[in-house]
């Protein structure tokens, strides 16, 4: 008994333990969250190791929303770019220095307008305030209120200075809208906090008809989004992205109807009208600001030269609709957009 206890004590003592090998990491699971900011419902799907996590991100991306929407809304007179704005409502004075985010947003908006003939251009501002008000009413701007207004009105007398970080409106008066291009540069702030704060990079924003992504979900290879029709009925397109961006703009909702003519809630800068006829576009980019800002040019343009617009800008694509007479569906795309749409 003693000899055989010892040998069993031997052998125990000479097998080496084997340490437990560590447990391994959960596959992080999907979050959602919804948040109101910029006059819409601003959502962000996100994959995080835990809610806790998940939500500490959510929370800090949308205090980064709201934080843009205080810098560049134009119903906020304490907004940065209503600051802006005020310090050239009666006279030029000298340049302003302004943030950061609001230079960089002014400077895109100046390229696309060079780029887009200025279909695309903030300074609309006092046409669209305008063209609110005839949409509550349901009556075109009086004429001479529509003139005054659009000789406020030019991307060429924004004044922007790299060096000083600085921004000046050359004609008093001036009032900018960054409404066709905020929501897609939030939307982007908000992907690049998530990785670079939060190391979270599987992620999706979407901002109402704005919609960006980061990396896939675990195990994909792209997003499924959905575009919707310009004609009630019809089925969405389906998309499949990653780490792009999509923007749809179209009259489906918004529009209002004056002497039997229909105009869509997109203003032509270079008319002071709201676009009349049934059109939606959908233009997709590797950033949610390019997108954004891209679909409202689009809009405004011929489909030929619009095409051109896009066809010039590395990774974009872009879907054109018009609805002509008896309902018919006119459909145009450039040649990159087939391989962003689901089989």
């Amino acid at each position: 008994m003693f000899v055989r206890a010892g040998l069993i004590a031997v052998l125990v003592y000479a097998i080496p333990s084997v340490p437990a090998r560590p447990a391994p990491p959960a596959a992080p699971a999907r979050f959602e969250f919804e948040s109101k900011h910029m006059g819409t419902t601003f959502r962000v799907v996100l994959y995080a190791a835990d809610e806790k996590a998940a939500k500490a991100a959510a929370d800090a991306g949308f205090a980064r929303v709201a934080a843009l929407d205080r810098c560049m809304s134009d119903y906020n007179r304490d907004s940065e770019l209503m600051k802006l704005c005020a310090a050239f409502r009666t006279e030029v004075g000298p340049p302003v220095p302004v943030s950061d985010d609001l230079f960089a947003v002014l400077w895109q908006a100046r390229e696309l307008a060079r780029r887009s003939d200025g279909a695309f251009d903030v300074t609309v501002g006092p046409v669209v305030q305008l063209w609110r008000h005839a949409r509550r009413t349901q009556q075109l701007p009086d004429k001479d209120e529509l003139a005054a207004a659009m000789r406020k009105v030019g991307w060429r007398n924004v004044e922007l200075d790299p060096v000083r970080q600085t921004a000046r409106l050359l004609v008093p008066g001036m009032q900018l809208d960054l409404g066709g291009i905020a929501k897609g540069y939030a939307a982007d702030a908000v992907l690049a906090l998530l990785r670079q704060r939060h190391g979270i990079r599987q992620a999706l924003v979407a901002a109402a008809g704005d919609i960006t992504c980061g990396d896939p979900p675990p195990g994909r290879d792209h997003w499924e989004v959905d575009v919707a029709p310009i004609a009630r009925g019809q089925e969405p397109r389906h998309l499949r992205l990653a780490n792009a961006a999509v923007s749809t703009s179209g009259d489906l909702e918004q529009f209002v109807e004056i002497g039997g003519v229909r105009y869509s809630h997109i203003v032509d800068p270079r008319t002071g009208l709201g676009v009349t006829g049934r059109r939606s576009v959908t233009v997709i980019a590797p950033r949610g600001v390019t997108a954004d800002s891209m679909t409202k040019a689009v809009t405004l343009m011929p489909a030929g030269r619009g095409l051109e617009l896009v066809e010039a800008s590395p990774g974009a694509a872009a879907f054109i609709a018009v609805v002509g007479p008896n309902e018919a569906v006119q459909r145009t795309e450039s040649r990159r957009f087939g391989s962003f749409v689901a089989q």
